[in-house]
């Protein structure tokens, strides 16, 4: 009898050691095959295709495409440190945790690439199983792709409206042009809307949004602009430019 549960307990090790690894090697390969491909669809595309009425937009635009504008109000609004980080700012999980002590939210805790892992591999809903997973996906795009990979990642999944995700989408629905030709204040007015982008409207922006707005084109120019997205090609600690000066 004890050599039968010894010999059980070994089948069950080596199972869990095979489903431990295939799914590592799964999860490895869809993160490459993304790399290279484009996501036909996410889990939180279908949810919504499936709760709301309409038609979904979703068109997948590379990075060339995109304008610069919109890549760094994206940036400045929620992830100003996607240059320098592996994943994780873990300065902005300790200031929201200081924070939310006091009964205050606050926004920027999760990284793009947090949220790209959650958008395009993941669920929408919250569990600590979830959050795990985010972390693991995390740390294979942060491994696999590059930054600019990354943020063109974000710009294409992200939603932007009812049934609508990408910023080529919203640019088509709220300005009727390109993600390519959006301007400043339009790149500003698509990123102001992402914390609820089915309440709010990019085109008709209530005061809330014009605030947003007013303060992501304020947070642009106080990254330099355009000039910050150089920052995604040095892969260094220290950035290029002086930023003591501005306090969020």
């Amino acid at each position: 009898m004890a050599f039968d549960l010894n010999r059980m307990k070994l089948l069950v090790v080596a199972y869990y050691k095979d489903v431990i690894v295939g799914g590592v090697l799964f999860s490895v390969c869809w993160v490459l095959l993304y790399n290279w491909v484009a996501p036909p669809l996410t889990v939180q595309m279908i949810t919504r295709s499936i709760l709301d009425e309409g038609s979904l937009k979703y068109t997948y635009t590379p990075y060339a495409k995109i304008s610069p504008y919109v890549k760094v109000c994206a940036m400045a609004s929620e992830d100003q440190n996607l240059p320098f980080h592996s994943g994780m700012d873990i300065a902005a999980i300790q200031k929201a945790m200081h924070v939310n002590r006091k009964g205050r939210k606050i926004f920027g805790a999760s990284t793009i690439s947090q949220q790209v892992a959650k958008n395009v591999f993941l669920f929408p809903q919250r569990s600590y199983i979830r959050k795990a997973l985010e972390l693991y996906f995390t740390f294979w795009i942060e491994t696999l792709w590059t930054k600019e990979k990354i943020l063109e990642m974000y710009l294409n999944v992200a939603e932007t409206g009812t049934l609508t995700f990408g910023v080529d989408c919203a640019a088509q629905k709220y300005f009727r042009k390109s993600a390519a030709q959006l301007s400043l204040k339009e790149s500003a007015a698509i990123v102001s809307v992402l914390p609820n982008p089915r309440k709010y409207n990019a085109a008709n922006p209530g005061r809330y949004v014009a605030d947003r707005q007013n303060e992501i084109v304020q947070l642009f120019y106080s990254l330099d602009g355009v000039q910050y997205l150089r920052e995604l090609y040095v892969r260094a600690d220290k950035s290029l430019y002086d930023f003591r000066k501005y306090k969020r």
